[in-house]
């Protein structure tokens, strides 16, 4: 086929061919390149740059975002194409290059960083490496989810003007704070004003899951701050709870309601141990699930186990604080608990218990 009858076909499948068909040839490309990738020279890469680039935003959402993630990682992946897909609104398709391309140079991501949206800025947030040009935009335009996954990426280089905007961020969320005391960069006169702007029990939480050389920066600064070092965390001792476990299941009151109470009534152990009980999970990864950072495991694990609301509620209310008003944060909570799809939850639950047993 002469060149130009190839251009004339190309033409007709993006202006006139069944979507299906067009869904078709760009899955097929796709295929073909990937599996052809390591041998490719710029030549071939080209053509499939031509070609992919026409048809690709002519097809569905759908389709682009499985041909951007088959694409992300790759080093030689079509120049175009990955330009074109990472600029796309829809950020299932962006999403997976503004993650991982290695082909987006750092102009690039600003300028996306500056036009797009919350969803797409927490893609970048995510990406291995990030200069200070990029992290600059994410921390004067990012929200509390993108300021969050910035501060937990430890290839992000951040500025001192970014550190003080961060800072001063932190001094109303505490999750925040604990992510941003984890950072290995943080020079202790940082850490220093991160812990005077931060409530008791923020600073013990980032005590609590920091390394022994930052452990020993915490214990001075506080010292500077407050005059005490902090205290080591107690070792909780989850016997006694699962003995009382144990006669409440003799006893028949191994149910929801005897949880509701316990949880309420703020009887942490005891808690924890009818969770682990009901659910087969080990003690101490209940323990990680209630009082760990990410507040979604426990949604996940009370959907798993079917609890109502009150209960997740009471459950959510062991947790430290993260910056929102309890109202807000359990409003949101419960809009997130609502969503989660059971069979989903009991897929995570199930390899919690697995990656236990291993």
């Amino acid at each position: 086929m002469s060149v130009p009858s190839a251009i004339t076909e190309l033409d007709d499948l993006v202006r006139n061919a069944d979507p299906r068909r067009r869904a078709k040839a760009v899955r097929q490309l796709a295929e073909l390149f990937v599996e052809g990738a390591p041998a490719f020279g710029s030549q071939h890469v080209a053509v499939f740059d031509t070609v992919l680039s026409a048809l690709a935003p002519a097809t569905e959402s759908t389709t682009r975002a499985e041909l951007a993630g088959r694409i992300a990682a790759l080093s030689n992946a079509p120049p175009t194409l990955v330009d074109q897909l990472a600029r796309d609104t829809d950020v299932r398709v962006a999403g997976p290059l503004l993650r991982a391309s290695p082909l987006i140079d750092e102009p690039t991501l600003v300028e996306i960083a500056r036009a797009m949206g919350q969803p797409h800025l927490l893609a970048l947030s995510e990406r291995a490496t990030l200069g200070i040009p990029v992290t600059d935009v994410l921390v004067r335009r990012g929200e509390r989810d993108v300021i969050r996954s910035l501060a937990g990426n430890d290839g992000a280089v951040l500025s001192s003007q970014s550190y003080s905007r961060l800072i001063k961020r932190a001094e109303s969320d505490g999750m925040l704070a604990i992510a941003m005391g984890q950072r290995q960069d943080m020079s202790d006169d940082l850490l220093h004003e991160l812990l005077a702007g931060s409530v008791d029990l923020v600073r013990r939480r980032l005590f609590e899951a920091a390394t022994p050389v930052r452990k020993a920066s915490i214990a001075k600064a506080m010292v500077a701050i407050t005059g005490n070092a902090p205290t080591p965390p107690r070792q909780r001792d989850f016997a006694a709870a699962q003995r009382e476990v144990v006669e409440l299941h003799r006893a028949g009151r191994l149910n929801k309601e005897t949880l509701l109470d316990l949880a309420r009534t703020r009887k942490y152990e005891e808690t924890v141990a009818v969770l682990s009980a009901v659910s087969a999970i080990p003690v101490g990864a209940v323990d990680t699930i209630l009082t760990g950072e990410r507040r979604d495991s426990v949604l996940v694990l009370a959907k798993a186990l079917a609890l109502e609301w009150p209960t997740v509620r009471a459950l959510l209310a062991f947790r430290a604080p993260d910056g929102m008003s309890p109202a807000t944060n359990f409003e949101l909570a419960r809009t997130n608990f609502e969503r989660l799809s059971p069979t989903t939850a009991q897929r995570v639950v199930k390899f919690w218990k697995e990656r236990a047993q291993a």
